[in-house]
C-alpha cells in the first residue's frame, strides 16, 4: 500500500485549509459562498432542496474511471467532515502536486458536502421533519434521503465515504485515549459475513489507519459492525457499493474539532490516494487489529479523594441567540475509576 508522506499532508493542509469554516456549527450560510466560488471553476450542480427548501449541491472533481461518492452532514450537528471536505476541495483545485493530480486522473469524485442543511441550521441530528437520514435508507421518507439515493443510482460509484462525527463518550479499547477517528466497514446482513464488498472497504480503511497511526497512534478505533437494516452504510454496502464510514471524535483540548478536522482530511486524502493508486483491494485482516470503540469517557469527572465518590459531566450543545453554547450536565455519580475523563478535577472534602 502506498502511503502519502506526513510532511506533504501537513503542508497541503496548512496551505489549503478553508479559513472561512471554523468550529462545530457549520450550516448552509457558511458554505453557500464557497459553493458559489466552486461553481466558477468546478462542476457544481444543485441536485434539489431540503424539506425547508434549502439548496443541496453536489460537487464533482476528476475524470478517472474509479467512481467515488462522498457525503457529509447527513446528521446536521456533525460537521467535521464538511470542514475537511472543503479543505480537500481546495487541494484538488489548487495543489498541483502529483499526489493530487493522480487522484484527479484516476478517479471521478462526486461530493455532497451538506446533505441535511435544515438539521445543520438547527444543530440537530435529524432533518426538519424529525427524520434521522441515517436510518431512512430503506423507507426514504425524507427528500434528502431520496436525493442521496438518486445520486447513488445515477453515478454508480465503486466506493462511498459516509462522513460522521461521534460523541466524546468513545475511547479506544485497551488505551487511555479518546477515539479521535473511528472507522467502520458496514455489515451487509445480520451475521456480519466478510463479503467481497466488505473486504474492499476494509482494505481502504487499513490504508487510512496505517497513515493515521503515524500521527495519532492509539487514537483510532473501530466502530461496531452490528447490522442496522435501515442504516445508509449497511444498505448501500448490501446494494454493492463499498461504503466506508469515517467517524470524527474527540482529541484532547479540541472541542471545536479543528485538530480532528485535520486528521479527517489526512484520512480522506489517503483513502482517495489509495483507491487511485491500486487495483487490488484484498488485504483486509489488519482491519480487525484496530481496537474497538468503547463507551468509557466523560467530558469531566470530579473526583473526591476522601470519599472516592465521583461525579461525571457531559457537555450538551445548543443554539442560543445564534450562538453555539455548550452546557455542562451531570450524567453519573459513583465510583467511576474505570472511566476516562477529558478533564479530571480532584479535591478533598
Amino acid at each position: 500500500m502506498k502511503q502519502l508522506a506526513i510532511p506533504f499532508l501537513e503542508t497541503a493542509y496548512q496551505d489549503q485549509k478553508e479559513t472561512a469554516l471554523f468550529g462545530k456549527w457549520i450550516h448552509y450560510t457558511h458554505i453557500s459562498p464557497l459553493i458559489a466560488e466552486l461553481s466558477s471553476s468546478t462542476d457544481v450542480l444543485q441536485i434539489g432542496t431540503s424539506e425547508n427548501g434549502v439548496p443541496i449541491h453536489r460537487v464533482q472533481f476528476g475524470t478517472g474511471k474509479k467512481k467515488i461518492l462522498i457525503w457529509s452532514q447527513m446528521h446536521g450537528n456533525e460537521s467535521t467532515g464538511t470542514k475537511a471536505l472543503f479543505d480537500l476541495f481546495n487541494c484538488l483545485q489548487f495543489n498541483h502536486n502529483s499526489n493530487f493530480t493522480s487522484i484527479l486522473k484516476e478517479c471521478t469524485i462526486v461530493c455532497i458536502p451538506m446533505l441535511n442543511p435544515d438539521g445543520a441550521f438547527k444543530y440537530t441530528r435529524v432533518n426538519a421533519n424529525n427524520v434521522d437520514l441515517n436510518r431512512d435508507a430503506v423507507a426514504k421518507s425524507a427528500k434528502e434521503s431520496r436525493l442521496l439515493k438518486g445520486v447513488l443510482d445515477a453515478f454508480q460509484p465503486e466506493f462511498c465515504f459516509n462522513l460522521h462525527d461521534q460523541r466524546t463518550i468513545f475511547g479506544v479499547e485497551n488505551t487511555q485515549n479518546p477515539a479521535t477517528i473511528s472507522f467502520l466497514a458496514p455489515s451487509e446482513e445480520i451475521t456480519r459475513k466478510i463479503t467481497p464488498g466488505r473486504i474492499a472497504t476494509m482494505n481502504v480503511i487499513v490504508a487510512m489507519n496505517n497513515l493515521l497511526q503515524q500521527v495519532i497512534p492509539a487514537h483510532i478505533g473501530r466502530y461496531t459492525d452490528e447490522f442496522y437494516p435501515t442504516a445508509t452504510g449497511d444498505t448501500f454496502q448490501k446494494l454493492g457499493y463499498n461504503t466506508i464510514l469515517i467517524e470524527a471524535g474527540h482529541y484532547p483540548n479540541d472541542y471545536d474539532r479543528e485538530m480532528v478536522r485535520k486528521f479527517n482530511f489526512f484520512a480522506l486524502t489517503q483513502g482517495l490516494y489509495h483507491i487511485a493508486t491500486t487495483n487490488s483491494y484484498k488485504t483486509y485482516k489488519p482491519y480487525f487489529e484496530i481496537p474497538n470503540n468503547q463507551k468509557n469517557c466523560f467530558d469531566i469527572i470530579e473526583r473526591n479523594l476522601d470519599t472516592h465518590l465521583d461525579t461525571a459531566y457531559q457537555y450538551e450543545d445548543s443554539i442560543e441567540n445564534d450562538v453555539l453554547v455548550s452546557t455542562k450536565k451531570m450524567v453519573k455519580k459513583g465510583n467511576l475509576s474505570n472511566y476516562l475523563a477529558h478533564q479530571l478535577i480532584t479535591f478533598k472534602k
